[in-house]
């Protein structure tokens, strides 16, 4: 983390707004267990202060992606009460896993004879996403091996939906029915099919755990509609000069904006290297007080700038900052502007900015 004298931006993280949004799930899909996906640095929100809040609610089931990262929320939680979950084990050493009392996601035959008789262990099965899991005819040959059975201590059967966040996608039911059939071999495991868009498809997606990922730090599970959760970043960038220009004049590489009319420019010290993509070009916006600024030219590495020529003389100081995620400008709106989605958003957020993390966990 950078120093806020140094930084070229401040990241806000509202720790309460992760706790409540769990809450909310927690309460949408009632009895049912909400556990929370951690992974990648806690969809790079900040693992630590974020397994915290949560256990503090009440949280205690996380997923992670690596052993790595496991034993990283291991570490923070303290609490052996706590189930953690590894989505792509180590394939070449399951021991390592098993003496730390992570439990994988075994997602072949192969990983299933590696693991070690009696250790629990999760079971990922394919239902029509195509990516990772054993598929039905894995299943079978599963099934058929008595010894392997006996020895595999299963404690979830899971699945992954990929279209979740189209409810009337056809894929959804599909993916229901077959993950039902699947868990049905083995009828005393809990499942769980249903992610943070999952959570709002009918109940009989929910099974005995939904994995709440997105939707935990903001980013909208009801895409067309409004978002139930509450926001959760805030990103304010420095800025590093104000200069009045001439109309005809162009900004940034490749002079790919020319302005209409005298105009004044801000430039603030976030780019690309900041996670702020380049792809935000000529599309993306800021806002200081209530006022919309336009990014224009192209994102540099370290550099953007703004049209901020309508913005009163008084709001416009330097080393004063322009709003790139807050009130008036969400994840999803970045990443619409992006043409990506919010989890990029939030995974690339540099290590450059000046972190603070609200709350009562702050």
């Amino acid at each position: 983390m950078t120093n806020l004298d140094q930084a070229g931006g401040v990241l806000t993280v509202d720790l309460d707004a992760i706790a409540s949004n769990w809450r909310t799930l927690k309460a949408r899909v009632a009895p049912v267990e909400v556990a929370a996906v951690v992974k990648a640095n806690a969809y790079g929100v900040g693992v630590t202060p974020v397994v915290r809040a949560l256990g503090a609610a009440g949280c205690k089931t996380f997923f992670v992606a690596t052993l790595d990262e496991a034993l990283e929320v291991k570490a923070a939680l303290g609490a052996p009460q706590r189930r953690i979950f590894a989505l792509n084990p180590p394939p070449a050493r399951p021991e390592a896993a098993a003496a730390a009392g992570i439990v994988p996601v075994l997602c072949t035959i192969e990983q299933v004879r590696a693991w070690p008789a009696g250790e629990p262990a999760a079971l990922k099965i394919d239902t029509g996403m195509s990516r990772r899991g054993l598929t039905s005819g894995e299943l079978d040959t599963l099934a058929a091996d008595a010894a392997l059975i006996r020895g595999l201590n299963l404690v979830l059967v899971m699945s992954h939906l990929a279209c979740a966040e189209i409810p009337d996608h056809p894929l959804n039911e599909r993916q229901r029915t077959a993950f039902a059939a699947a868990r049905a071999r083995f009828p005393t495991v809990p499942g769980s099919l249903a992610n943070s868009s999952g959570a709002f498809l009918p109940a009989s997606y929910h099974f005995d755990l939904v994995r709440a990922g997105a939707a935990l730090y903001g980013i909208n599970p009801t895409p067309g509609r409004a978002n139930p959760m509450r926001p959760v970043v805030q990103l304010n960038a420095r800025i590093v000069q104000v200069r009045d220009v001439d109309a005809g004049t162009t900004v940034g590489y490749g002079a790919t904006h020319r302005f209409a009319r005298p105009s004044r420019v801000a430039t603030v010290a976030v780019g690309y290297a900041d996670g702020y993509p380049r792809s935000l070009s000529n599309r993306g916006f800021g806002y200081i007080g209530g006022v919309r600024v336009p990014l224009v030219g192209r994102v540099s590495m370290d550099l953007a700038s703004f049209d901020v020529t309508d913005v009163p003389a008084a709001q416009l100081t330097h080393e004063g900052f322009i709003e790139l995620i807050g009130p008036h400008v969400t994840v999803d709106d970045v990443a619409d502007a992006a043409s990506t989605i919010g989890y990029e958003i939030l995974t690339n957020l540099g290590r450059r900015y000046h972190r603070r993390y609200t709350g009562a966990n702050g």
